[in-house]
This record gives structure tokens, sequence and C-alpha cells, in this order.
């Protein structure tokens, strides 16, 4: 009965994933309507309480939204900052010179592993983006070409670099050393990173176009003198160092206090609201804007979050009916009746999570979860290994069910189709080419 159950409710869930791509390809609704319908339907069809479904919808949303509505609204208005005083173009002029162009790839992929380590995928995303945007302008490139290896350098960490949340939750779950987990996972991120970002971005570069302008940081440049280099990178990188406070607080012995104060300061929402004012004094104000050019500049940053806004959180709120109508558990029920090696397991266990639920860091935690009481009886598990394996399982197949893929879309300007194109293949490759190399290390170790 459970088997019939689990392939019941995978197929429901199949079914309703197909929903939302024919609603916005075929039927040409709002990626939040089709979003929406499909969730409430496959609440019903899961068999979920009427009262119980409207109440997840609610959760989803306010639980994607809740954590990233601030970022997200004060980076794009840093972002907004940084491109109309110019001091994303004197950073991109920066790395064009430095690097050259046949190298950018290279540049945005290593900058964005760097910045990706103290900093969650999406605050990575909307402070690294409009430097992207405005290398793109600059050189005229395609912009995927320049953004791919950006993306794939912040995913890579965000799934199997701690101190990244599902990376730290596994790690306690397992009981692995933290330091010994750091160490291999950054051995496997830089290059399972190099095979998603930049080797990625020159074969899909030359096959995809984004078919319009990023829809939220526009690299339109109107001030007559630029901020210095100095200054640019000064304003674009305070977030990051304000970050990296919450990183070495607990490697670091000090008063009580003075870490309660690394980590408020390091909080995202802290450390881009801090630096915000910082733009508005050092790009705006010591530039010759006015407080209410400032302000107007300001609004216009936040006007075409509305639409990413609804599409984000319908995304969040069909991630929680898929979780409460129990698709997590039954792929796992199924996944735990295989005889396959711990990291096999733990990788495949994540995917299939991951494809079902759309959260890398729910198919993690669940997956550790689900595989911890099973390695507690076996002898020579390589743990750190088993951290990374479930870390890479949770990064594939990235589709209409992860916040990220809506995010991705909506900010590189991209169609659906090209979406699969893109974000998914990358998440694919990022998860397959982690995988494959933690095999070839515990041969070894």
């Amino acid at each position: 009965m459970v088997a019939v159950n689990s392939v019941y409710l995978i197929s429901i869930t199949i079914l309703a994933i197909a929903l939302v791509i024919v609603g916005v390809t075929w039927f040409k609704w709002h990626a939040f309507i089709s979003l929406s319908v499909a969730s409430l339907l496959l609440g019903i069809a899961a068999g979920l309480p009427i009262t119980k479904i409207a109440a997840d919808y609610e959760t989803g949303v306010g639980g994607i939204l809740g954590s990233l509505l601030g970022i997200l609204a004060l980076g794009t208005i840093l972002g907004k900052m940084m491109s109309e005083s110019g001091a994303g173009v004197q950073i991109s002029q920066f790395f064009t010179h430095a690097f050259g162009e046949r190298n950018l790839p290279w540049a945005t992929f290593f900058a964005g592993l760097i910045i990706s380590i103290p900093v969650f995928f999406e605050v990575g995303l909307v402070i690294l983006l409009p430097l992207v945007i405005a290398i793109q302008k600059t050189t005229k490139k395609n912009l995927l070409l320049i953004a791919i290896p950006m993306v794939a350098a912040l995913s890579i960490s965000h799934g199997i670099v701690p101190p990244h949340p599902g990376a730290m939750a596994a790690i306690g779950i397992f009981h692995a050393d933290v330091g010994q987990v750091l160490v291999y996972s950054l051995l496997v991120a830089l290059p399972a990173g190099i095979i998603g970002g930049p080797l990625f971005a020159y074969y899909i570069s030359k096959r995809v176009q984004p078919e319009s302008e990023p829809k939220v940081v526009a690299a339109n440049v109107s001030a007559e003198t630029y901020p210095s280099t100095g200054v640019s990178f000064f304003t674009i990188l305070l977030p990051i160092i304000l970050m990296i406070g919450t990183v070495i607080v607990p490697f670091i012995s000090m008063p009580a206090w003075l870490a309660n104060l690394l980590n408020f300061l390091g909080n995202p929402l802290i450390a881009l609201l801090i630096s915000v004012f910082v733009a508005y004094y050092l790009l705006g104000i010591r530039q010759g804007m006015s407080r209410k050019l400032i302000s107007t500049l300001t609004g216009d940053s936040l006007g075409p979050l509305a639409s990413i806004m609804m599409i984000i959180g319908a995304g969040g709120a069909f991630k929680q009916i898929l979780i409460s109508s129990g698709v997590g558990n039954a792929i796992a029920q199924l996944a735990t009746s295989w005889q396959l090696s711990p990291l096999v397991m733990a990788f495949v266990v994540a995917g299939l999570i991951r494809i079902a639920t759309g959260s890398a860091t729910v198919a993690l935690t669940t997956a550790a979860g689900i595989v911890d009481p099973i390695v507690q009886h076996m002898t020579g598990v390589n743990l750190p290994l088993l951290v990374i394996a479930t870390g890479a399982g949770s990064l594939m197949f990235s589709h209409v069910n992860d916040a990220g893929f809506w995010l991705v879309k909506e900010y590189l300007g991209l169609s659906i189709k090209q979406t699969f194109k893109t974000w998914t293949v990358l998440e694919t490759l990022l998860s397959f080419a982690a995988f494959a190399i933690v095999m070839v290390v515990s041969a070894f170790v």
C-alpha cells in the first residue's frame, strides 16, 4: 500500500509540474497564476484538507518571502546605485582590463566563488548581477557568457560549502568535522564549478540569447563623473565584508558582546541595509545626486520587483504543499529499499527530494536524516564526503518548483525554455560533477 501511495504521490507531482509549464507556455498565464493553480490542485489531489491547503499556501509564501523580500529589495537598490552612479562601469572596466575580454567568464567565476562563501545564493546574485550587466554593456558579449560562471560559483557553494545552512545541517546530522568538510568541499567546488560555470558558459552562450533585458537591474548610467575604482569596489564589497564576520565568530575567541555585534552586522539584511546607506552617500550625495533623485532611483528600482516577488512567493507555496503532501517521504521510502552504497544513496535520495520539493536545503537535510541511521551501523564511511555527496544531490535538476529557477529567469531575462536550457542544465552539471569528484576522492581517502 505504501508503494502504491508513493507512486500516486509522485505521479500527481509530475502532473502538477507539467501544469505549471503548460499554463505559462500554452495558456499564457502569468507564472504566479500557473504556480498557484498547480499548488491548489496538487493539494486537493494529494488529499490534504482544504483548510490546510490554504494554510500551507500562506506558509509557503511567507516562508520564502520572509527571508528574501528585504534582501532582494535592498540588493536591488544597491545595484541601482551602482549602475546609475557609474560604479558598476568602473568595476567592469577594471575586470575587462585586468583579465581581458577572453577571460571574463573566469573573472566572474572566481569573483562569485570568493563572494559566495559567506553569503547565500540570492544575496550574492543581487550583489554581483549589476556588475555582470555592466561588464556585458561594456563588452557587448552575450550576458550568459558572463553571468553563468558567476551563478555556478554561487550555487555550488550554497549546495556543499559550510557555513551555508544545508551543509551545516548535514554536518550536524552526520556528526562530521566542519574543518574537514570545508577543505573537501572547496576542493570539490572548484573543478565542479569550472565545469558548470566557465566551460558550460562558453558552450551555451553560443546557442542561447536571452529573449529580453534583465528585468530588475538595468545598467543605464546617467552620471557625468564616475566614483573612483576604489570607492566602487568598497561599496560592492561592504556587505560581503560585514557578512564575513559571522563566518569567523565560531573560530576565534572573543568577548560575547563582540560576537553578538558581528553576528548582527553580518546578517544579510543588516549588511545590505548598511551598504545601501553607504551607497547613498558615496555613490549618490558625494557624486552630486540630490536627495530627491536618490529617492526616485530607489522607487524605480523597487517597481519591477513586484512580479518577481509574486512568482517567488507562489513557488514557495508550491514547494510547501509538495512537502505537506508527503512527496519527499514517499521518495525516501522508495529509495531506502534500494541496495546502494552510503555515498550513492545520499546523492540519489537528496536528488529525488530536490526534484520533488524544489528546495536544496530541504533535500539536503531530509536526505541526511534518512541516511544517517543507516550509516551509523557501518564502518569506514567518510563522513565529510558523505555530507558533500548529499549536498551534490540536492543541486540537481532545478525546475519550476524552485524559487531559484524563477529568480534566475527573471534576473537574466530568460524564457522558461531558455531557463531549462541554462539554469536547469547548469545545476545538474554541478550536481553530477561534484558527485563524480567525491567518488574519485573516496577511492583514495
